[in-house]
């Protein structure tokens, strides 16, 4: 019956990691956007001036010559999407297809098993009901456990979908998920490939809980109230709620994940970020709260659609398996 929950649980997200690779590579390059911390001297040399302090002649003609301008708005999911294409060409919005397969076959195998299992266990026998507190720990568990398995495979996917920003000099060009793998180890040290590991864990607890969790719950809620039939109409509104739960639990431990999976540390040079934390401080300085919610439309395209794939995958797979 556990292996069972391993099963059903992997074939149902890797259908759906798959379908939804492209806009999950989409929210990977706009968390990525306004990261390199480019210096802005001009704007703030030419501060006093514009507040009429005393200046020199020169930088008052400097202040006149090259007024401050507002900052571009930052491109939009549909945006990133059509420059991805137009640069790098439609094949690359699958960039790094082969370690989201990998990641879901490690990671989302993993916790959907051992969230059933755990499911399983933890229901009263008697009402045949799990408390929601319940079924939050249990997601909790098992997301911990599935991200520190699927790591490496994340780690790689990151880096995948990231390449295609750099300028071609600075290109890792892994060929797949085990030529990435494998440089990793070889140029970074086994290590490496537990980057980020911390966050990667945290995010993996917070999506599994609120994901799982809400779905079931929600599921639960909608068939108690009579309000749907058991069916696909249920299915899929108990996943997108879920979905959603899930991206706004995870957006802001997503984006720092991203930046310290993806940083490039050079012979000889401090990393770019220390840590988590260090990462975390840097961007909310640098670039304002809201920093931490960058790629959240793209995040929730993707989590909607990825959820309501999943699950309602997984209900078909259980039928599948129901006899077995």
């Amino acid at each position: 019956m556990g292996v069972k929950g391993f099963v059903e649980g992997g074939v149902a997200s890797i259908v759906a990691g798959c379908s939804t690779h492209p806009l999950d590579l989409i929210k990977v390059r706009m968390q990525l956007q306004g990261e390199s911390a480019a210096p802005k001297p001009d704007i703030q040399a030419l501060r006093p001036a514009l507040a009429f302090q005393n200046t020199t002649s020169s930088q008052a003609a400097r202040a006149f010559q090259a007024p401050p301008v507002a900052a571009a708005a930052r491109p939009g999911p549909i945006s990133v999407g059509v420059m991805i294409v137009r640069q790098e060409g439609v094949a690359a919005l699958f960039s790094g297809v082969s370690a989201t397969i990998l990641r879901q076959t490690l990671y989302s195998t993993t916790r959907m098993g051992l969230y059933d299992i755990l499911k399983q266990k933890w229901t009263d026998p008697g009402t045949g009901t799990l408390p929601l507190t319940r079924k939050i720990a249990a997601g909790l568990m098992a997301g911990g456990i599935g991200a520190a398995v699927g790591n490496p495979a994340d780690v790689a996917m990151v880096r995948m979908q990231a390449d295609g920003r750099l300028p071609a000099a600075e290109r890792r060009n892994y060929r797949s998920v085990g030529d990435a793998i494998g440089r990793m180890v070889r140029e970074e040290g086994v290590t490496s490939l537990w980057r980020g590991s911390a966050l990667t864990v945290n995010r993996a607890m917070l999506v599994t809980a609120s994901q799982l969790a809400s779905y079931d719950q929600i599921k639960e809620t909608i068939l108690a109230k009579e309000v749907m039939r058991d069916g696909l109409g249920t299915h899929v509104t108990a996943s997108f709620a879920a979905g959603f739960v899930a991206a706004v639990a995870s957006n802001p431990v997503d984006v720092i994940k991203t930046r310290v999976m993806n940083m490039k540390v050079q012979p000889g040079c401090p990393p770019p970020y220390s840590g988590a934390m260090d990462c975390f401080l840097k961007t909310v300085r640098s670039e304002g709260p809201m920093a931490l919610y960058k790629g959240f439309i793209p995040t929730i395209s993707r989590q909607g659609p990825f959820t309501i794939v999943l699950f309602v995958t997984l209900e078909q797979v259980r039928k599948l398996f129901k006899d077995f």
